[in-house]
């Protein structure tokens, strides 16, 4: 049998397809519904497209989707119909996801707690990384399911010249 684990990450094979559908999800919902954002859940310097994405008023919200929505199908020929529905499916989203991603503030919030702890609690911070593995998929379906809703908006030709736009932004922020 071939002992792969020494062959570097450029050797590999390249699957386009999976290339594709993962810069997709991070770029979920035109980049406002980016994985690390949510993920991270950042309590630091609010503002910007980076934690307080989800923060403030439903108008704020509609307000920075519109904006996110503008940015990602300016180049794209997209009608101002078509920005208008991918922006209310993006505050929709953002609005479900508010929750959870305050549960997730909390659970920080308990790891650091038992973290700081003279005894570590091996069964809660393991009860914790089940709950957030749950929480994690819960918002990973809801967006992958807006990402398909906001898609099926745009035409064939749109979604392409988007995935475009979206691989050139991902090739400059990592030098791919």
């Amino acid at each position: 049998m071939y002992d792969q684990s020494h062959i570097s990450q450029s050797d590999k094979p390249r699957r386009p397809w999976r290339r594709a559908v993962i810069a997709g999800l991070c770029g979920s919902l035109l980049a406002g519904l980016g994985a690390t954002a949510l993920a991270q859940g950042y309590g630091g310097g609010r503002g910007g497209w980076h934690g307080g994405f989800f923060d403030g008023d439903p108008q704020t919200m509609q307000r920075r989707a519109e904006a996110m929505t503008k940015f990602w199908l300016a180049e794209i020929d997209a009608s101002d119909a078509q920005q208008k529905r991918i922006a209310d499916i993006l505050t929709t989203t953002m609005k479900e996801l508010a929750p959870m991603r305050e549960q997730h503030r909390q659970a920080r919030k308990q790891v650091i707690d038992i973290l700081s702890k003279p005894q570590i609690d091996r069964t809660a911070l393991e009860s914790i990384r089940q709950k957030e593995l749950q929480l994690t998929d819960q918002m990973s379906r809801r967006i992958t399911q807006s990402l398909a809703d906001a898609a099926e908006v745009l035409t064939a030709d749109q979604r392409a010249k988007l995935a475009e736009k979206m691989q050139a932004r991902h090739g400059r922020h990592r030098g791919s």
